[in-house]
Protein backbone atom coordinates (compact mmCIF):
# COMPACT_ATOMS: atom_id res chain seq x y z
CA UNK A 1 0.00 0.00 0.00
CA UNK A 2 1.09 3.58 -1.09
CA UNK A 3 0.82 5.99 1.44
CA UNK A 4 0.04 9.80 0.68
CA UNK A 5 -0.39 12.86 2.60
CA UNK A 6 -2.27 16.00 1.84
CA UNK A 7 -1.49 19.04 4.32
CA UNK A 8 -3.20 22.30 2.09
CA UNK A 9 -6.81 23.20 2.99
CA UNK A 10 -8.06 23.19 -0.12
CA UNK A 11 -7.13 19.97 -0.89
CA UNK A 12 -8.19 17.91 2.45
CA UNK A 13 -11.87 19.67 2.17
CA UNK A 14 -11.45 18.48 -1.71
CA UNK A 15 -10.67 14.63 -0.24
CA UNK A 16 -12.81 15.22 2.31
CA UNK A 17 -16.18 14.97 -0.13
CA UNK A 18 -14.52 12.55 -2.37
CA UNK A 19 -17.42 9.70 -1.76
CA UNK A 20 -14.40 7.28 -3.90
CA UNK A 21 -12.14 7.56 -0.68
CA UNK A 22 -13.15 5.24 2.71
CA UNK A 23 -12.58 5.92 6.19
CA UNK A 24 -9.24 4.16 7.52
CA UNK A 25 -8.56 6.38 10.80
CA UNK A 26 -10.03 4.02 12.82
CA UNK A 27 -9.31 0.75 11.62
CA UNK A 28 -6.75 -0.46 14.26
CA UNK A 29 -9.51 0.81 16.62
CA UNK A 30 -12.20 -1.65 15.46
CA UNK A 31 -12.58 -2.83 19.23
CA UNK A 32 -15.04 0.10 19.63
CA UNK A 33 -15.50 0.86 15.58
CA UNK A 34 -16.20 -1.71 13.83
CA UNK A 35 -19.30 -0.87 11.69
CA UNK A 36 -20.57 2.38 13.54
CA UNK A 37 -21.55 5.44 11.71
CA UNK A 38 -18.23 6.81 11.10
CA UNK A 39 -16.47 3.89 9.69
CA UNK A 40 -19.25 2.93 7.42
CA UNK A 41 -18.71 3.37 3.67
CA UNK A 42 -21.33 4.13 0.58
CA UNK A 43 -24.62 3.05 1.11
CA UNK A 44 -24.44 1.37 4.58
CA UNK A 45 -23.75 4.91 5.47
CA UNK A 46 -26.39 6.74 4.01
CA UNK A 47 -28.89 4.94 5.56
CA UNK A 48 -27.45 4.87 8.68
CA UNK A 49 -27.23 8.67 8.72
CA UNK A 50 -30.29 9.53 7.40
CA UNK A 51 -31.95 7.35 10.56
CA UNK A 52 -29.56 8.76 12.72
CA UNK A 53 -29.99 12.63 11.51
CA UNK A 54 -34.20 11.69 12.94
CA UNK A 55 -32.65 12.50 16.55
CA UNK A 56 -31.92 16.34 15.62
CA UNK A 57 -35.83 16.87 14.87
CA UNK A 58 -38.45 19.46 15.95
CA UNK A 59 -36.09 22.30 17.09
CA UNK A 60 -33.48 19.88 18.78
CA UNK A 61 -30.89 22.05 19.50
CA UNK A 62 -32.59 24.71 21.05
CA UNK A 63 -34.62 22.09 23.25
CA UNK A 64 -31.07 20.58 24.48
CA UNK A 65 -29.35 23.97 24.89
CA UNK A 66 -32.31 25.50 26.49
CA UNK A 67 -33.67 22.21 28.76
CA UNK A 68 -31.35 19.68 28.41
CA UNK A 69 -28.49 21.82 29.18
CA UNK A 70 -28.99 23.94 32.37
CA UNK A 71 -30.08 21.30 34.71
CA UNK A 72 -26.90 18.97 33.75
CA UNK A 73 -24.31 22.23 33.84
CA UNK A 74 -25.58 22.96 37.27
CA UNK A 75 -25.27 19.90 38.79
CA UNK A 76 -21.91 19.35 37.63
CA UNK A 77 -20.55 22.73 38.46
CA UNK A 78 -22.03 22.95 41.94
CA UNK A 79 -18.85 21.18 43.29
CA UNK A 80 -16.36 22.61 42.14
CA UNK A 81 -17.77 25.94 42.53
CA UNK A 82 -17.90 24.47 46.10
CA UNK A 83 -14.44 23.83 45.86
CA UNK A 84 -13.00 26.80 44.09
CA UNK A 85 -11.90 25.09 41.15
CA UNK A 86 -10.79 21.80 40.00
CA UNK A 87 -9.02 19.36 37.30
CA UNK A 88 -10.88 20.91 34.17
CA UNK A 89 -10.03 17.48 32.25
CA UNK A 90 -12.09 15.66 35.17
CA UNK A 91 -14.77 18.71 35.14
CA UNK A 92 -15.01 18.28 31.51
CA UNK A 93 -15.13 14.80 31.08
CA UNK A 94 -17.98 15.00 34.23
CA UNK A 95 -19.63 17.18 32.22
CA UNK A 96 -19.86 15.83 28.41
CA UNK A 97 -20.31 12.29 29.80
CA UNK A 98 -23.60 13.58 31.28
CA UNK A 99 -24.60 15.58 28.28
CA UNK A 100 -23.33 12.51 25.65
CA UNK A 101 -25.33 10.21 28.20
CA UNK A 102 -28.32 12.05 27.20
CA UNK A 103 -27.69 12.70 23.61
CA UNK A 104 -26.82 8.89 23.21
CA UNK A 105 -29.81 7.58 25.07
CA UNK A 106 -27.94 6.10 28.09
CA UNK A 107 -29.90 6.47 31.81
CA UNK A 108 -28.51 7.88 34.80
CA UNK A 109 -31.28 6.22 37.23
CA UNK A 110 -29.05 7.20 40.55
CA UNK A 111 -27.37 10.29 39.26
CA UNK A 112 -24.53 10.46 41.97
CA UNK A 113 -21.17 11.34 41.80
CA UNK A 114 -19.96 7.67 41.81
CA UNK A 115 -22.20 6.82 38.98
CA UNK A 116 -21.11 9.63 36.70
CA UNK A 117 -17.41 8.86 37.83
CA UNK A 118 -17.93 5.33 36.85
CA UNK A 119 -19.44 6.16 32.88
CA UNK A 120 -16.39 8.55 32.36
CA UNK A 121 -13.95 5.53 33.03
CA UNK A 122 -16.09 3.66 30.66
CA UNK A 123 -15.82 6.31 28.28
CA UNK A 124 -12.82 7.08 28.54
CA UNK A 125 -11.36 3.44 28.25
CA UNK A 126 -13.56 3.41 24.97
CA UNK A 127 -12.14 6.49 23.48
CA UNK A 128 -8.53 5.18 24.07
CA UNK A 129 -9.55 2.15 22.10
CA UNK A 130 -11.15 3.95 19.48
CA UNK A 131 -8.01 6.29 19.01
CA UNK A 132 -5.99 3.41 19.53
CA UNK A 133 -3.46 4.22 16.28
CA UNK A 134 -2.17 7.46 17.89
CA UNK A 135 -1.67 5.42 21.45
CA UNK A 136 1.73 5.04 22.73
CA UNK A 137 0.21 1.64 24.77
CA UNK A 138 0.60 -1.87 23.77
CA UNK A 139 -2.53 -2.29 21.82
CA UNK A 140 -2.95 -6.19 22.66
CA UNK A 141 -3.40 -4.25 26.53
CA UNK A 142 -6.38 -2.18 25.10
CA UNK A 143 -7.91 -4.29 23.58
CA UNK A 144 -8.23 -6.76 26.56
CA UNK A 145 -9.54 -3.54 28.69
CA UNK A 146 -12.09 -2.10 25.92
CA UNK A 147 -13.41 -6.05 25.68
CA UNK A 148 -13.77 -5.67 29.73
CA UNK A 149 -14.94 -2.58 29.74
CA UNK A 150 -17.52 -2.92 26.74
CA UNK A 151 -19.12 -6.07 28.81
CA UNK A 152 -19.60 -3.92 31.49
CA UNK A 153 -21.12 -1.27 29.70
CA UNK A 154 -23.37 -3.60 28.01
CA UNK A 155 -24.65 -4.98 31.67
CA UNK A 156 -25.26 -1.47 33.51
CA UNK A 157 -26.12 1.03 31.37
CA UNK A 158 -26.87 -0.28 27.62
CA UNK A 159 -29.32 -3.18 28.36
CA UNK A 160 -31.66 -1.18 31.63
CA UNK A 161 -31.27 1.75 28.68
CA UNK A 162 -32.38 -0.44 25.72
CA UNK A 163 -35.14 -1.99 27.98
CA UNK A 164 -36.78 1.21 29.39
CA UNK A 165 -36.99 2.39 25.58
CA UNK A 166 -38.40 -0.66 24.26
CA UNK A 167 -41.30 -0.37 26.73
CA UNK A 168 -42.18 3.46 25.88
CA UNK A 169 -41.65 2.84 22.04
CA UNK A 170 -44.08 -0.61 22.71
CA UNK A 171 -46.87 1.95 24.74
CA UNK A 172 -46.18 4.89 22.32
CA UNK A 173 -47.55 2.50 19.26
CA UNK A 174 -50.16 1.34 21.83
CA UNK A 175 -51.68 5.03 22.02
CA UNK A 176 -50.86 5.06 25.56
CA UNK A 177 -48.35 7.92 24.88
CA UNK A 178 -47.65 9.95 22.37
CA UNK A 179 -44.83 10.01 20.12
CA UNK A 180 -43.66 13.25 21.89
CA UNK A 181 -43.08 11.90 24.64
CA UNK A 182 -40.64 9.12 23.58
CA UNK A 183 -36.82 10.24 24.50
CA UNK A 184 -34.91 12.29 22.38
CA UNK A 185 -31.50 10.99 21.64
CA UNK A 186 -29.91 8.27 19.33
CA UNK A 187 -30.72 5.30 21.02
CA UNK A 188 -34.27 5.71 20.60
CA UNK A 189 -34.20 7.37 17.07
CA UNK A 190 -32.16 3.79 16.39
CA UNK A 191 -34.89 1.68 17.79
CA UNK A 192 -37.71 3.15 15.85
CA UNK A 193 -35.43 2.90 12.25
CA UNK A 194 -34.28 -0.02 12.76
CA UNK A 195 -37.25 -1.94 10.55
CA UNK A 196 -34.96 -0.37 7.79
CA UNK A 197 -31.71 -0.92 8.82
CA UNK A 198 -31.73 -4.59 10.63
CA UNK A 199 -29.12 -4.13 12.69
CA UNK A 200 -28.55 -6.62 15.56
CA UNK A 201 -28.58 -5.70 19.08
CA UNK A 202 -24.52 -5.90 19.34
CA UNK A 203 -24.40 -3.56 16.56
CA UNK A 204 -26.73 -1.15 18.18
CA UNK A 205 -24.38 -1.79 21.50
CA UNK A 206 -21.52 -0.48 19.40
CA UNK A 207 -23.24 2.51 17.88
CA UNK A 208 -23.92 3.82 21.37
CA UNK A 209 -20.73 3.63 22.58
CA UNK A 210 -18.77 5.16 20.02
CA UNK A 211 -21.45 7.70 20.57
CA UNK A 212 -20.49 8.16 23.99
CA UNK A 213 -16.50 8.49 23.66
CA UNK A 214 -16.77 10.34 20.22
CA UNK A 215 -19.17 13.16 21.86
CA UNK A 216 -17.44 13.06 25.59
CA UNK A 217 -13.87 12.68 24.39
CA UNK A 218 -13.77 15.67 21.64
CA UNK A 219 -15.99 18.02 23.39
CA UNK A 220 -14.30 17.68 27.05
CA UNK A 221 -11.10 18.42 24.74
CA UNK A 222 -12.56 21.43 22.83
CA UNK A 223 -13.77 22.87 26.41
CA UNK A 224 -10.07 22.55 27.49
CA UNK A 225 -8.17 23.82 24.24
CA UNK A 226 -10.46 26.83 23.98
CA UNK A 227 -10.19 27.92 28.14
CA UNK A 228 -6.19 27.83 27.30
CA UNK A 229 -6.59 29.64 24.33
CA UNK A 230 -9.01 32.53 25.83
CA UNK A 231 -6.07 32.43 28.85
CA UNK A 232 -2.85 32.94 27.27
CA UNK A 233 -5.07 35.77 24.57
CA UNK A 234 -6.38 37.65 27.36
CA UNK A 235 -3.30 37.73 29.66
CA UNK A 236 -3.21 41.16 31.61
CA UNK A 237 -5.09 42.67 29.06
CA UNK A 238 -8.01 44.63 30.42
CA UNK A 239 -9.85 45.73 27.24
CA UNK A 240 -9.85 41.76 26.20
CA UNK A 241 -11.18 40.56 29.51
CA UNK A 242 -13.98 43.05 29.31
CA UNK A 243 -14.53 41.59 25.04
CA UNK A 244 -15.46 37.95 26.90
CA UNK A 245 -18.75 39.22 28.74
CA UNK A 246 -19.89 39.06 25.24
CA UNK A 247 -21.10 35.19 24.59
CA UNK A 248 -21.14 35.70 20.96
CA UNK A 249 -17.73 36.49 20.67
CA UNK A 250 -16.58 33.91 23.52
CA UNK A 251 -18.01 31.59 20.60
CA UNK A 252 -16.01 33.29 18.04
CA UNK A 253 -13.44 32.58 20.71
CA UNK A 254 -14.23 28.85 20.80
CA UNK A 255 -14.13 28.18 16.67
CA UNK A 256 -11.00 29.99 16.53
CA UNK A 257 -9.58 27.37 18.77
CA UNK A 258 -11.33 24.57 17.54
CA UNK A 259 -9.48 25.45 13.98
CA UNK A 260 -6.61 25.03 15.53
CA UNK A 261 -7.05 22.48 17.84
CA UNK A 262 -9.28 19.78 15.87
CA UNK A 263 -10.68 16.78 17.85
CA UNK A 264 -8.97 14.60 15.21
CA UNK A 265 -5.51 16.42 13.90
CA UNK A 266 -6.21 14.12 10.45
CA UNK A 267 -8.02 11.96 8.79
CA UNK A 268 -6.88 9.00 6.69
CA UNK A 269 -8.95 7.51 3.46
CA UNK A 270 -7.84 4.42 1.34
CA UNK A 271 -9.11 4.17 -2.41
CA UNK A 272 -12.06 2.50 -3.66
CA UNK A 273 -10.62 2.19 -6.62
CA UNK A 274 -7.71 3.83 -8.96
CA UNK A 275 -8.36 7.60 -9.20
CA UNK A 276 -6.73 11.19 -9.22
CA UNK A 277 -7.03 12.88 -6.31
CA UNK A 278 -5.69 16.17 -5.47
CA UNK A 279 -2.39 17.07 -3.91
CA UNK A 280 -1.56 13.60 -4.06
CA UNK A 281 -1.72 12.46 -7.57
CA UNK A 282 -3.09 9.12 -9.44
CA UNK A 283 -3.49 6.43 -6.94
CA UNK A 284 -3.95 3.14 -7.30
CA UNK A 285 -7.00 1.40 -5.37
CA UNK A 286 -5.96 0.31 -1.65
CA UNK A 287 -3.96 3.17 -1.14
CA UNK A 288 -3.69 5.49 1.50
CA UNK A 289 -4.72 8.85 1.74
CA UNK A 290 -3.71 10.71 5.07
CA UNK A 291 -5.15 14.11 5.63
CA UNK A 292 -3.07 16.33 7.56
CA UNK A 293 -6.29 18.54 9.16
CA UNK A 294 -4.24 20.26 12.18
CA UNK A 295 -1.42 21.76 9.31
CA UNK A 296 -4.92 22.37 6.81
CA UNK A 297 -6.52 24.61 9.48
CA UNK A 298 -3.35 26.51 9.57
CA UNK A 299 -3.16 27.15 6.08
CA UNK A 300 -1.85 30.40 5.54
CA UNK A 301 -3.78 31.03 1.81
CA UNK A 302 -6.62 30.29 3.57
CA UNK A 303 -6.39 31.81 6.87
CA UNK A 304 -3.81 34.60 6.44
CA UNK A 305 0.28 34.71 7.65
CA UNK A 306 -0.87 34.64 11.18
CA UNK A 307 -2.62 31.25 11.05
CA UNK A 308 -0.64 29.55 13.51
CA UNK A 309 -1.63 32.28 16.15
CA UNK A 310 -5.40 32.43 18.28
CA UNK A 311 -6.99 35.29 16.51
CA UNK A 312 -10.68 35.49 17.35
CA UNK A 313 -11.45 38.64 15.22
CA UNK A 314 -9.71 36.63 12.44
CA UNK A 315 -11.43 36.82 9.12
CA UNK A 316 -12.36 33.66 6.69
CA UNK A 317 -13.27 33.64 3.31
CA UNK A 318 -17.18 33.17 3.01
CA UNK A 319 -17.07 29.66 1.50
CA UNK A 320 -14.94 28.66 4.52
CA UNK A 321 -16.18 27.46 8.14
CA UNK A 322 -14.53 29.62 11.17
CA UNK A 323 -13.76 26.05 12.94
CA UNK A 324 -12.09 25.21 9.49
CA UNK A 325 -12.02 21.55 9.16
CA UNK A 326 -12.46 20.44 12.68
CA UNK A 327 -15.50 19.25 12.30
CA UNK A 328 -15.45 17.27 9.16
CA UNK A 329 -16.90 17.82 5.93
CA UNK A 330 -18.86 15.73 3.57
CA UNK A 331 -20.88 12.99 4.22
CA UNK A 332 -19.33 12.21 7.42
CA UNK A 333 -19.37 15.89 8.76
CA UNK A 334 -19.90 15.08 12.59
CA UNK A 335 -23.24 15.14 13.52
CA UNK A 336 -22.84 17.05 16.98
CA UNK A 337 -20.93 19.99 15.09
CA UNK A 338 -23.98 22.13 15.60
CA UNK A 339 -24.38 21.24 19.24
CA UNK A 340 -20.89 21.59 19.94
CA UNK A 341 -20.36 24.79 18.31
CA UNK A 342 -23.66 26.17 17.58
CA UNK A 343 -24.10 28.32 14.65
CA UNK A 344 -21.86 31.37 14.66
CA UNK A 345 -23.30 34.81 15.46
CA UNK A 346 -22.89 38.10 13.54
CA UNK A 347 -20.88 40.66 16.03
CA UNK A 348 -23.61 42.67 18.15
CA UNK A 349 -26.62 39.42 17.93
CA UNK A 350 -28.60 39.16 20.69
CA UNK A 351 -27.05 36.25 22.82
CA UNK A 352 -30.09 34.91 24.11
CA UNK A 353 -31.30 34.27 20.71
CA UNK A 354 -28.23 32.36 19.52
CA UNK A 355 -27.69 28.86 19.20
CA UNK A 356 -24.12 29.24 20.99
CA UNK A 357 -23.21 25.70 21.44
CA UNK A 358 -22.45 23.71 24.43
CA UNK A 359 -18.64 24.23 24.04
CA UNK A 360 -19.44 28.16 24.45
CA UNK A 361 -22.14 27.82 27.31
CA UNK A 362 -19.17 25.95 29.39
CA UNK A 363 -16.50 28.33 28.56
CA UNK A 364 -18.79 31.26 29.43
CA UNK A 365 -19.56 29.98 32.82
CA UNK A 366 -15.77 28.86 33.79
CA UNK A 367 -15.21 32.71 32.46
CA UNK A 368 -17.87 33.75 34.36
CA UNK A 369 -16.66 31.71 37.50
CA UNK A 370 -13.10 33.72 37.07
CA UNK A 371 -11.55 30.01 36.05
CA UNK A 372 -7.47 31.09 35.79
CA UNK A 373 -4.12 28.34 35.56
CA UNK A 374 -2.35 27.74 39.22
CA UNK A 375 1.05 28.89 38.72
CA UNK A 376 2.20 26.00 41.23
CA UNK A 377 0.52 23.37 39.23
CA UNK A 378 0.54 24.12 35.22
CA UNK A 379 -1.68 22.06 33.29
CA UNK A 380 0.77 18.78 31.90
CA UNK A 381 0.16 16.84 28.42
CA UNK A 382 -1.35 13.63 27.83
CA UNK A 383 1.98 11.12 27.50
CA UNK A 384 -0.17 7.93 26.31
CA UNK A 385 -1.30 9.35 22.92
CA UNK A 386 0.15 11.20 19.93
CA UNK A 387 -2.36 13.73 20.12
CA UNK A 388 -2.04 17.19 21.38
CA UNK A 389 -4.44 16.78 24.50
CA UNK A 390 -3.85 17.49 28.00
CA UNK A 391 -3.54 15.02 30.84
CA UNK A 392 -4.61 17.47 33.20
CA UNK A 393 -5.19 21.31 33.41
CA UNK A 394 -5.77 22.56 37.64
CA UNK A 395 -7.48 25.52 38.01
CA UNK A 396 -8.75 28.27 40.17
CA UNK A 397 -12.02 30.16 40.49
CA UNK A 398 -11.38 34.02 41.55
CA UNK A 399 -14.82 34.81 41.92
CA UNK A 400 -18.19 33.65 42.60
CA UNK A 401 -20.24 32.75 39.12
CA UNK A 402 -21.92 35.99 40.22
CA UNK A 403 -18.91 37.94 40.93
Amino acid sequence: MNIHRITSFSDCETALRNRDLKQALYDAGKVVMDGVLLTLHGEEHGKRRTVEVRVFRRNFFHYYEQEVFPKTLGETMAPYRAAGGGDLIQLGYRLTANLTSDFAGIDRPQRTGEETERLIAITKKLSEGATMVHSTRNHADINREVLAVMADFDRDFFQPSLARRRALIAACAAGDISEAELPRDVLTTLLMGNDALELEEHQILREIAFYMQAGAHSTANAIVQALHEILHWASDDAARWARLDDAIFVQHCVHESLRLHPASPEAWRNTTCPMHVAGAGELEAGDRVELDLFRANRDQAVFGADADQFNPDRIVPGNVLRSGLAFGIGLHTCLGRELDGGVVAKPGSNPDEAQLGIVTLVVSELLRCGARTIANDPPVSDASTKRPNWGSFPVQFTKDRHG
